[in-house]
């Protein structure tokens, strides 16, 4: 691992953040967003395929939790650059000894950090700030076939999102509640 990317693992496996080491000057600032050599382990030595763009309007606004069913599963890259988003990953991963539990990192564009959602974990963020914009990186491309989600607000998970929950697809607020007989992805 280069000094200019540290990554820092969180409780659940593969989630982890990454801090960036921007060089500053009177010019302005550089900073690396990604380094296969440092980082293609936490995408299971897969290449970036896909890169995305987000731009969410409205403070309060949540997207997710999206995720691909494989063997289509992906690793994200999420980076903030402009306002503020709540970021998180849900484990969905059969077997998992942190199934159904989830991790959270404010990301802003004003602090070097990313967040590596892995295969099997899905992915939200609520915008704490107007006029938010996401970098993604991805590991598999996107396959309209093999999204699969789970609803923000589900009882079951109890995630105490910062803000009251504002706007949301209509996909977002159709999908199901997770139930009794849910056992993961594989």
């Amino acid at each position: 691992m280069s000094a200019r990317l540290v990554r820092h693992p969180t409780a659940i496996a593969g989630v982890e953040v990454i801090e960036r080491a921007p060089l500053a000057d009177a010019r302005g600032v550089f900073e690396r967003l990604y380094c296969a050599a440092d980082l293609a382990a936490l995408g299971g030595g897969r290449p970036i395929v896909q890169i995305n763009r987000s731009l969410t309007r409205a403070r309060g606004t949540v997207r997710g939790l999206h995720y691909q069913r494989p063997p289509h599963a992906e690793t994200k890259f999420v980076t903030c650059l402009r306002g503020a988003v709540w970021d998180l990953a849900l484990d969905l991963r059969a077997g998992s000894p942190t199934f159904l539990q989830w991790h959270a990192e404010r990301l802003e564009a004003e602090r070097p950090t990313t967040l590596v959602i892995p295969e099997g974990c899905a992915h939200g963020f609520q915008a704490l700030t107007d006029d938010c914009e996401l970098l993604y990186l991805h590991t598999a491309p996107h396959v309209p076939e093999a999204e699969g989600g789970v609803r923000a607000d589900d009882p079951s998970l109890a995630i105490p999102w910062p803000l009251p929950l504002g706007e949301r697809s209509a996909r977002d607020r159709a999908l199901a509640l997770l139930d009794d007989d849910f056992r993961g992805i594989a």
